[in-house]
């Protein structure tokens, strides 16, 4: 196949032609692409686990191997979203996304036709690596569709995607596997995606790209660092000894001081060090981490807590939960628009405090709630999660140079997994050691995770 064909099509005159953002209908069609991309890319990495015990029952497999289902989604988009975005830098944006799109749209159709369960985690990989190259670029291509002055409604708008897809993700699958096999929950990507890559090819901008080299030994050091960090940080409180999960964090380290040591003497790492030198992208990145490892910890611990203490059923425990994704989506958009004429970070702290007080509203109401007093504590979280999400997504990009968005974007992204990973290790080690006060634990540890991370958003001067 030549270069021609392997390209997605050419930018349109009136895209190359917008430098500063594009204009309506080209916006909102832009826009859509990168919605329906992102959430079956967010959706996908937890909406299988709801599947899990029905797929290793029919690919006949123990219930401990089939999680390489999960882990191989996983991992593929953890090792793969900073080369992919430093990609994005030299190639242009939509030169990463649309291709990944494309390898996403293909392997969840093999997904579904998978006969086994090696075939079916090889899919999985494949999968993953087409979501990393979604979403290692989804918000620098948000900075070229939307004009510099609304750049946090931009922002806003993919943060709602995110944050309502992930906290959604059990509902969705409940609601597909009631009325479908598992298989439908790939299969439901294929026609999506091919709406959004007819989209995206007619409408996304085109980007600047800067002139630089991707380094091969950065790569793999990329890789190992950060496989065996989310390895690590998985096995925590989980089947295999500490021992395995200390000699995976270990050697995370240890490639890690390398990578480190090598993106220092590179004057565009693909570790994007130049960013995080300056306090700005290293708080924010901090403050992502904090927020997200409160959000993960919390949505694994209360199904549990609904279920096995409150006796209600999955469907129940799907609409108990909709209040958080709920007032997400709607207070998210409006943070969005405020941080395009407020101070970004101060409204993240405001949103974090808001969100720790909630966790804490719900640890003090575990000995006896009611389904009312549970749900206005939930709204309180989503409110909050989604008042400091589109703030700090703004402050990320919006401060990155042009050129550097896709390392920008990289970073937010590899935020969020590192946050999602670190809150389920948590929550393992909850259970593992405490398991009659687990959800406590759990609620109480979120809300000082929120705390900590709206202390180090307050830390930030724009």
């Amino acid at each position: 196949m030549n270069e021609a064909a392997s390209q997605p099509p050419a930018a349109s005159p009136a895209a190359q032609a917008v430098h500063d953002g594009l204009e309506n209908p080209q916006r909102l069609l832009a826009l859509a692409t990168l919605g329906m991309a992102t959430a079956m890319a967010v959706l996908d990495g937890a909406i299988v686990n709801v599947a899990l015990p029905i797929m290793a029952h029919e690919l006949a497999v123990a219930p401990a191997t089939s999680v390489w289902i999960v882990n191989a989604f996983q991992l593929a988009v953890t090792i793969s979203l900073l080369p992919l975005s430093a990609l994005g830098d030299t190639l242009g944006y939509r030169r990463v996304y649309w291709p990944g799109l494309a390898l996403f749209t293909l392997s969840s159709l093999a997904c579904a036709l998978s006969p086994s369960f090696p075939t079916l985690v090889a899919a999985r990989a494949m999968q993953g690596l087409g979501a990393a190259g979604i979403m290692s670029v989804n918000i620098a291509l948000v900075r070229f569709i939307y004009r510099s002055s609304r750049l946090g409604q931009g922002v806003a708008n993919i943060a709602v995607i995110v944050a309502v897809s992930s906290a959604a993700s059990p509902s969705v699958a409940a609601a597909v596997l009631s009325v479908a096999s598992w298989q439908w929950l790939f299969l439901i990507n294929v026609p999506i995606g091919i709406v959004a890559l007819a989209i995206a090819a007619r409408t996304l901008p085109a980007t600047p790209r800067a002139a630089r080299s991707v380094d091969p030994i950065s790569v793999a050091l990329n890789a190992l660092t950060f496989g065996l960090l989310i390895a690590g940080v998985d096995d925590i409180g989980g089947a295999r000894s500490l021992w395995t999960s200390a000699a995976e964090l270990a050697g995370a380290a240890a490639f890690g001081f390398f990578f480190v040591r090598r993106q220092l003497g590179q004057a565009t790492p693909l570790l994007p060090v130049d960013l995080l030198r300056l306090p700005i992208f290293s708080l924010s990145l901090a403050t992502s981490i904090f927020s997200f490892a409160a959000q993960s910890l919390s949505f694994v611990a209360l199904p549990f807590f609904f279920e096995d203490t409150l006796h209600r059923s999955a469907a129940t425990t799907g609409l108990m939960m909709t209040p958080w994704p709920l007032a997400t989506a709607i207070i998210a958009p409006i943070a969005g628009r405020l941080a395009d004429r407020l101070v970004p970070a101060l409204l993240g702290s405001a949103g974090l405090v808001v969100m720790g007080a909630g966790l804490a509203l719900m640890a003090l109401d575990v000995g006896n709630p009611s389904t009312p007093s549970l749900v206005w504590r939930l709204a309180v979280c989503g409110l909050g999660f989604g008042f400091f999400q589109s703030p700090n997504n703004r402050i990320i990009i919006g401060n990155a140079p042009p050129e550097r968005s896709g390392g920008a974007s990289g970073l937010q992204s590899t935020g969020r997994l590192i946050g999602q990973s670190l809150g389920a290790a948590l929550m393992a080690v909850a259970f593992g050691r405490a398991p009659e006060h687990a959800t406590a634990i759990a609620l109480w540890t979120s809300a000082g995770l929120a705390f900590v991370g709206a202390c180090a958003s307050g830390l930030r001067r724009t």
